[in-house]
């Protein structure tokens, strides 16, 4: 019976307005009390079937419509924590803004609070400030990332996010309205914005809500193009636009609050992050979905800027460096080195070091097989948490040091190993194979790039020296005089130069051939080499003639110089073998600046003349000499 009335009531009358079902219900209680007036059975019993079954249809009903609402706010409530997952998904890409949704929902929300909104539009801002951004999906990142200044094409592009977010979201049932906002947020007060160029009260009050929340997040975080502004300069910065870009009305509400907001963020940013971390047991943090969102993010921007970079500079140092800077933020590391194959076979040296101990590991050699490099070259596969003592042993170097494990990896270019990546951490067993895989995809980048920055300085290297005797050449020593006069001009001081050509040198050509004169020329090389200060220069000027350039000496102090490197000459034989010696004698002379000239040209000119007056008297002192003997 039960079940029949039952069906009835989910069959025979289905109806779903409770207020219909009310009003039947009425009706059939005045039939009934019509019946008992006109004392009527049969219409009794009727009307009583009758309020019997509409009662229980009205219940019926009225479970029905709480059942749906019910249903309706889960199905709500789905809607957002959807929406609300993909948006901390879009947020998880911003290297440079994390969580940066969460807090602009925190400050618009506070901001509409204070402003006395209605709850369905403050449920509106709530949304549209997890959604404002999801436009930025159309935007490459590249543009996002961009450090400098966007062209023309680039700012279009930018300023498409809103009107493509409000699109993304137009088809969503919200019961309130949030595409709006998202189209509006990026309009201004003074009708300068876009993407409609509304202007004062045209602007939701959503929208303007979070244009506020928006700005000031944005001045007080780190953006691609330039850093984080302390609280008080943003603060600033928004009472500037009051009127201009921001409604005055909402900004003086929100300065009125900032104080309060920031003791709160705080609050509001653990909120945000229990959502992309779970806190275990010990209290330590597990990552989840969105950290690997960010790390994957992270990882990809890293790796284009080392590509972007790359090439950038035409040095190894200069261009290891600016691998090192970028590699940091992806591959931990105390110390960062490159060793590169070196002139003897299957030898490694580290041409770069920075970090922790790098002291200890510039210039090391070591060999193919030999060390952490060096097994690395003979194998041509990544070492993952070595010991970097290691390193140091077989170069027969101490072994102490800090730094407690190594990832090592090949740099192969063409199938030809030129040299090895390391990172070192003090931590140890600190790398992962993530580690590596990174450090690898960077090592195939790099290759390419450090070899060729190899061949620069080789060929750099050989159009500035002169290949016979190894020393610079005429090219670096115009180079060298040019900024070394510069740098005594602004300073002040006195910079010396020797001019000396080798006696009769055509006379040991022609008697015991060109072999012999190259070879009296590399002894000389050598002995000025040896000679001169470290920091003085000495270059092969022209055929039998060298320079010596010194640096802070004046006249009585290059006229020294001049008499000692004489005498060193003068005293330097040529053994040719057979038991025969030629002695070698050369002619000096000598300029200072800025006494003798104020250029390069005057400077040689002046010392070259002297040279020749030394000759001279030279000649005619051996010619005496022979006439007396």
């Amino acid at each position: 019976m039960h079940a029949s009335l039952d069906r009835l009531g989910r069959h025979t009358y289905p109806v779903r307005s409770p207020e219909l079902v009310f009003i039947a219900l009425v009706t059939a209680v005045a039939l009934v009390a019509f019946a008992m007036t006109h004392s009527s059975i049969w219409l009794l019993v009727a009307g009583l079937v009758a309020i019997y079954l509409l009662a229980r249809a009205h219940g019926i009903t009225l479970r029905r419509v709480q059942e749906e609402r019910r249903e309706a706010l889960q199905m709500s409530e789905l809607h957002l924590a959807t929406i609300e997952a993909l948006a901390l998904a879009i947020d998880a890409k911003d290297h440079t803004a994390q969580h940066h949704v969460r807090r602009v929902q925190f400050f618009a929300t506070r901001l509409a609070s204070e402003l006395g909104v209605t709850e369905q539009e403050l449920a509106g801002i709530r949304t549209a400030a997890l959604l404002h951004d999801v436009g930025k999906l159309a935007v490459p990142e590249h543009i996002l990332t961009k450090p400098g200044p966007l062209t023309g094409e680039e700012w279009r592009k930018v300023r498409s996010h809103p009107q493509v977010g409000a699109e993304i979201i137009a088809a969503i049932p919200f019961p309130f309205p949030v595409a709006p906002l998202v189209l509006s947020h990026h309009e201004r007060w003074d009708g300068m914005g876009y993407p409609s160029g509304l202007k004062h009260e045209q602007i939701p009050v959503g929208a303007r809500i979070l244009a506020i929340a928006d700005y000031y997040d944005s001045l007080v975080s780190v953006r691609s193009y330039r850093p984080a502004m302390a609280g008080d300069a943003a603060a600033e910065v928004l009472l500037h636009e009051s009127g201009k870009a921001l409604d005055p009305r909402m900004v003086d509400a929100f300065l009125r609050i900032l104080p309060s907001l920031r003791e709160g963020l705080p609050d509001a940013d653990r909120d945000a992050s229990d959502v992309v971390a779970n806190a275990t047991e010990d209290g330590t943090i597990r990552s989840t979905v969105f950290d690997d969102i960010a790390l994957a993010h992270r990882e990809m921007y890293a790796l284009y800027e080392i590509a972007q970079t790359m090439g950038t500079s035409l040095g190894v140092k200069d261009t290891m460096t600016l691998i090192a800077s970028k590699l940091a933020p992806l591959v931990p590391f105390s110390t960062c080195a490159l060793f590169l194959s070196g002139s003897a076979p299957e030898s490694l040296q580290c041409q770069f070091a920075t970090g922790t101990d790098a002291e200890l590991l510039l210039g090391l050699s070591t060999r193919h097989g030999h060390g952490l490099a060096g097994w690395v070259a003979r194998n041509k596969r990544s070492l993952v948490n070595a010991r970097p003592s290691t390193e140091l042993e077989a170069a027969g170097l101490d072994p102490r040091t800090d730094l407690q494990s190594a990832l090592v990896c090949p740099l192969v270019f063409g199938q030809h190993l030129i040299g090895a990546v390391a990172v070192y951490h003090t931590d140890s067993s600190f790398y992962r194979d993530d580690h590596r895989r990174l450090l690898e995809r960077v090592s195939e980048q790099a290759a390419a790039v450090i070899h060729n920055a190899m061949v620069f300085e080789r060929t750099q290297q050989d159009s500035l020296t002169d290949p016979l005797t190894g020393l610079p050449n005429t090219r670096f020593m115009f180079t060298h005089l040019a900024r070394e006069l510069a740098r005594s001009d602004r300073l002040k001081s006195e910079l010396s130069l020797l001019v000396m050509d080798i006696d009769e040198f055509k006379e040991i050509n022609d008697t015991y051939g060109h072999r012999v004169g190259d070879r009296a020329l590399r002894e000389i090389a050598r002995v000025l080499r040896a000679a001169i200060r470290p920091y003085d220069v000495c270059v092969r000027y022209a055929g039998d003639e060298f320079v010596v350039v010194l640096s802070g000496c004046g006249s009585d102090e290059v006229e020294e110089k001049r008499r000692e490197l004489q005498n060193v000459i003068d005293s330097t034989v040529v053994d040719i073998g057979g038991g025969v010696q030629i002695p070698i004698s050369v002619s000096i002379g000598g300029a200072v600046f800025p006494h003798d000239g104020d250029s390069s040209e005057a400077l040689i000119a002046r010392a070259d003349s002297r040279m020749y007056a030394d000759k001279g008297v030279r000649k005619r002192s051996r010619v005496d000499t022979q006439s007396i003997a």
